[in-house]
């Protein structure tokens, strides 16, 4: 039992520093819930609640550099990611805990590709300008990946810096801050649809959560130091795939 708390503790402190740094913490709470013995379902739910004071947090620290980008403004944004967060969360809560199982390995290698590949999307989105989306491309865009962090919060934060560039968004240190305060949004509204539905393994969540505040904030603070962030980068990946072989074979 101690050592499992422990396990959660430590998963929980470096998925929510590379939650602030990068992303893919997920990788890392996910796959340490399910082998305490927290059901698939549960463990999804769990990890999405657990996350949250991470991206608090790590929005905190970033805090001096969010400001306004793109063609859509942060209500708009909070809006959207409130609702889709919402179906997202309900389409996790009916769906069978084999289903899911099933589904993960598959959610997890998608995460994974667009993490590995997530500098180079973004610069051609750069590339492309401001103008390659509106409001409406804008918005749409927004919903549709605030559905899919709704229902699975894995490769959550380069899903959403790829989105703030496809925004016009450039500034990476604003695209961060705003990128932890929006998967907070998400976060804590699916969580509380997960709550109601009695998804959340409350002993597991608390001890994973402690660890994730601490390690979002210290994250927040260490990301400007960091001069090799493809390296951190690539060991993230070799993370995802990892699960996401084991997931295949389980």
């Amino acid at each position: 039992m101690v050592t499992d708390l422990l396990l959660l503790c430590l998963a929980g402190t470096a998925a929510g520093l590379l939650n602030a740094v990068a992303g893919g913490g997920t990788f890392l709470s996910l796959p340490a819930l399910i082998y305490v013995g927290v059901p698939p379902v549960a463990a999804n739910a769990t990890a999405t609640l657990s996350a949250l004071p991470g991206y608090m947090s790590s929005a905190w620290g970033f805090r001096g550099d969010m400001r306004a980008e793109g063609t859509l403004g942060l209500r708009a944004i909070l809006c959207l990611a409130a609702l889709g967060s919402i179906l997202g969360a309900l389409l996790l809560i009916v769906t069978p805990g084999e289903t899911f199982l099933w589904i993960v390995p598959w959610l997890l290698m998608l995460a994974t590709a667009l993490f590995a590949v997530g500098p180079k999307l973004l610069m051609l989105l750069r590339q492309r300008g401001d103008g390659i989306a509106g409001p409406v491309l804008s918005g749409a865009a927004i919903l549709a990946v605030s559905i899919f962090g709704g229902y699975f919060n894995g490769g959550l934060g380069i899903m959403l810096l790829a989105t703030f560039g496809l925004l016009g968004h450039v500034d990476l240190h604003g695209m961060n801050g705003l990128k932890n305060v929006m998967a907070a949004v998400l976060s804590f509204v699916s969580a509380a649809a997960f709550v109601w539905a009695d998804l959340i393994a409350w002993e597991q969540a608390a001890v994973m959560a402690l660890g994730a505040m601490a390690g979002g904030y210290v994250g927040a603070r260490l990301s400007r130091r960091i001069v090799r962030t493809d390296l951190l980068r690539g060991f993230i990946t070799l993370v995802g795939a990892s699960m996401t072989v084991a997931f295949f074979v389980m």
